[in-house]
């Protein structure tokens, strides 16, 4: 069993994760989770903030600590859309690699592949669309695990089709949603932006079927569960492949959009962190199920975390990954 420890920044959130991975597969995981708003206010000015840089690299001084403390030899780290998106991501890469980490800036094909790793552990060989609605962009992909014949107990990844979207909660909500209360037609207005950009997106993937299986993962996935559930505390062990008709996606979209962000931060639910980006997460998520005309969506508490995990073992065993990528490993010291 290998132990490794993986830092991914994104738009909105930094996470990391502590995971113990054998036979290509996380047998367990600690993660943790810290709202940072990396990408806040980049959408009008292309760069990173010196605040949000701030906030990431005291969260990442943490982490690496965390990790350390979890017995973790090895890390690595990523960073998504904003990295992506702002002018000056090498001042943060540069904070990073003070730190003895080999931050990696992956690109949305990436991103996508090793969520749809992580995520499709759980269903088999089931062909999947699975997406990652993040705060700057959201990863689509559509494939599925296949066996090894040669190797019984070992797996591969067939991905018939992968894309990122420059779509996302903080994305929406600078653009059409920064105030609060929202009045109803802003929100459509958000919504349509959104649904036709997941149409064009998916309208470019040619023969590929789309499954009747969509998968979402993200914290405002997550977060859709807990509201709709009232959860108070959070139970990742209900929110993980629960159901949620697009009717319930759809309800909690009208029923917080009157609602200041203070207001919307008391539900039952939700991390008052996220409260100002929730109503944009809501918006996209509900102009996705319409755009790929799915009745409902299962929910995944595993995501880019797992499948970065898994590669990064890989790494560590010196055995080819599920797709040919590799994340940059340093010692923990």
């Amino acid at each position: 069993m290998t132990r490794v420890a993986c830092i991914d920044i994104g738009t909105v959130t930094a996470r990391l994760a502590v995971a113990d991975v054998e036979g290509g597969r996380v047998q367990r995981m600690l993660k943790q989770s810290t709202i940072c708003n990396l990408g806040e206010g980049l959408d009008a000015s292309g760069r990173i903030s010196d605040a949000a840089r701030s906030r990431v690299v005291r969260c990442v001084d943490s982490y690496l600590s965390m990790a350390f403390q979890a017995g973790a030899p090895v890390a690595c780290c990523t960073l998504t859309s904003a990295a992506r998106d702002a002018h000056n991501s090498d001042e943060l890469l540069t904070d990073l690699a003070k730190r003895g980490l080999r931050p990696e800036v992956i690109a949305g094909s990436i991103e996508g592949s090793l969520t749809f790793l992580g995520v499709a552990q759980d269903f088999g060989q089931k062909s999947l669309l699975v997406a990652d609605s993040g705060g700057g962009s959201t990863e689509l992909a559509i494939g599925r695990l296949t066996a090894d014949e040669k190797a019984p107990g070992s797996y591969g990844l067939s991905l018939a089709w992968v894309r990122s979207v420059d779509v996302g909660a903080r994305r929406a909500t600078e653009r059409y949603l920064a105030k609060a209360p929202t009045p109803a037609d802003t929100v459509a207005a958000a919504r349509e932006w959104a649904r036709e950009e997941f149409s064009r997106a998916l309208a470019e993937r040619g023969d590929v079927d789309v499954p009747d299986t969509l998968v979402v993962t993200g914290g405002t996935a997550t977060t859709l569960v807990a509201l709709d559930a009232g959860l108070d505390p959070y139970d990742s062990r209900f929110v993980h492949l629960k159901s949620l008709p697009t009717r319930s996606v759809d309800a909690l979209l009208e029923r917080l959009a009157p609602l200041s962000v203070p207001e919307r931060a008391k539900l039952k639910g939700i991390q008052s962190k996220r409260a100002p980006v929730i109503l944009g997460g809501i918006a996209v998520i509900s102009a996705l199920l319409e755009a790929t005309g799915a009745t409902a969506m299962t929910v995944s508490e595993s995501d880019l975390l797992f499948g970065l995990a898994i590669c990064a073992a890989a790494a560590v065993e010196g055995v080819p990954a599920p797709f040919g990528w590799k994340p940059g490993l340093v010692v923990l010291r």
